[in-house]
């Protein structure tokens, strides 16, 4: 592995390890600028796995339905007492910025407390915060292990459960923040940070993949 290759890895592990739903603080381990000249993952060839769940409608979904699309994924759960719902708010603005440069590009957003956010509970989760769900899917129905195998295998990062504090916060999950630009072959491309994204930056690279 090349020294920029060992550089890209390096960092990617260090903005994982410092985003997490937790009452810990969150920390910035890059700089902007930093962040934008390595967050191409392109040439580390991570692919998603294939995969089997649910919809927030109850559908039947899996790795076959994204072929030859593009995508962007991230990791969220409803019960999430902090970073879950600003990065869906803007997951949101994304969504509305590649409507708006008539993008054609799916969203999916992986439930990482399964066994609790069965489907109606993450389509309302998804209605708080407009999603339009045409081309927008929650995900549920598969185990913790099988989406902790996917965090691992396509993006290198982990998802790990513990008790919360209280019966207003019964769970506390550790999942990447960051939103993933996955291609029609299932190969991730780039990343984003999920609390502090750039639509535009991102309709740009997905413009870019396209061509």
């Amino acid at each position: 592995m090349n020294l920029v290759r060992l550089s890209i890895m390096i960092l990617f592990s260090i903005s994982l390890l410092l985003t997490a739903c937790s009452s810990q603080e969150q920390k910035e381990s890059l700089t902007s600028n930093e962040k934008q000249q390595t967050n191409d993952v392109s040439d580390m060839n991570w692919h998603v796995p294939s995969f089997q769940a649910v919809d927030q409608n109850g559908q039947s979904f899996g790795l076959p339905q994204m072929k030859g699309k593009v995508w962007l994924a991230d990791f969220i759960f409803t019960r999430c007492p902090n970073i879950c719902p600003p990065m869906t708010a803007n997951m949101s603005r994304v969504q509305k910025e590649l409507k708006n440069q008539k993008l054609d590009v799916s969203i999916v957003s992986f439930s990482a407390d399964p066994v609790y956010d069965q489907p109606e509970i993450l389509k309302k989760f998804a209605t708080k915060y407009s999603a339009d769900l045409s081309n927008w899917s929650f995900l549920t129905g598969y185990s913790l292990t099988d989406v902790q195998k996917i965090v691992q295998t396509a993006f290198k990062g982990t998802i790990t459960q513990q008790p919360g504090p209280s019966k207003e916060m019964p769970l506390l999950v550790n999942h990447p923040s960051q939103f993933y630009l996955i291609d029609g072959q299932g190969k991730v491309r780039k990343f984003y940070d999920g609390l502090r994204p750039n639509p535009k930056q991102i309709a740009q690279d997905i413009q870019e993949l396209t061509q």
